[in-house]
């Protein structure tokens, strides 16, 4: 039974929920807790590392797009916990100023990607670039669009990696990004390793970079030869914590993540939470 997804958009990324329908989310799912982990943002209604929210668990936390360089592929990092005592002097500073840079691109981003599928479909998708805007918000418009394309669709044909409409953005270079949610954040891990086209070199980054954890829970069909038993042996060799959770996108919460031992062995390393 899963007691903590530890992996949830909202909002302020290109999730659903606000932070007050999450914890509604979270009690119905009979979670203990979730950790908001917002694209290349830190939730600005979350003032400690660790808090309580209506009797949930809430751990702030980030999902950051790192560059492995010209022969490898960009992956996804989560920082678990940020800011609080525990973090390096100007950490938080630091990460935070990051963030800003990256949603100055993902804005630019987003205009060019709404420009180029409105002339490439003829249509208005009514969308205003803005912080934390990601390439599902734009998916959402144009399948409530005239366009002939759902949501899936409006991915496998158009915004893709290998769309006619796909623009790609600026991310931050690996050692950059571990040293800045290393210093801003109480736990650092690899996200959904399977997801990539490389696993083996996803993998290969939370031992050249000494991460905490590595994302083993997920529910993606569409993962790359999913292996968990190779996570949970990597994990026994090298220590490192495994984390998990929905990914959620949408508005359901719980479809995966921790339970009860291994959310408590996971709580043993971040901050006391602030009620």
């Amino acid at each position: 039974m899963v007691a903590a997804d530890l992996h949830v958009h909202t909002v302020v990324s290109d999730g659903q929920f606000t932070l007050d329908t999450l914890t509604a989310a979270a009690r119905r799912a009979a979670l203990d807790a979730v950790a908001v982990t917002d694209h290349d943002r830190i939730h600005p209604a979350l003032d400690s590392p660790v808090s309580v929210r209506d009797g949930v668990t809430v751990v702030r936390g980030i999902e950051l797009r790192v560059d492995t360089g010209p022969d490898g592929e960009r992956v996804d990092l989560l920082g678990y916990g940020v800011g609080g005592e525990a973090a390096a002097p100007g950490a938080e500073d630091a990460l935070r100023a990051e963030c800003d840079r990256l949603q100055r691109d993902r804005r630019e981003r987003g205009r060019r990607i709404v420009e180029s599928v409105e002339e490439f479909l003829d249509v208005d998708l009514g969308l205003e670039p803005r912080e934390g805007m990601g390439r599902p918000h734009v998916a959402r418009a144009i399948h409530e669009s005239d366009a002939d394309y759902d949501y899936e669709g409006a991915f496998a044909h158009l915004i893709g990696d290998d769309g006619p409409c796909f623009v790609p953005r600026a991310v931050t270079p690996v050692d950059e990004g571990v040293e800045l949610l290393r210093d801003a954040c109480a736990l650092v891990g690899l996200a959904h390793p399977f997801r990539y086209d490389d696993p083996d070199a996803a993998l290969s980054l939370c031992v050249e970079h000494d991460l905490d954890a590595v994302e083993r829970f997920y529910p993606y069909a569409d993962a790359v030869a999913d292996d968990p038993a190779r996570v949970e042996a990597l994990a026994r060799e090298h220590d490192l914590l495994l984390a998990g959770g929905t990914d959620a996108h949408g508005e359901e919460v719980g479809v995966d993540g921790l339970d009860a031992p291994r959310w408590a062995t996971v709580r043993d390393r971040l901050p006391e939470a602030r009620r």
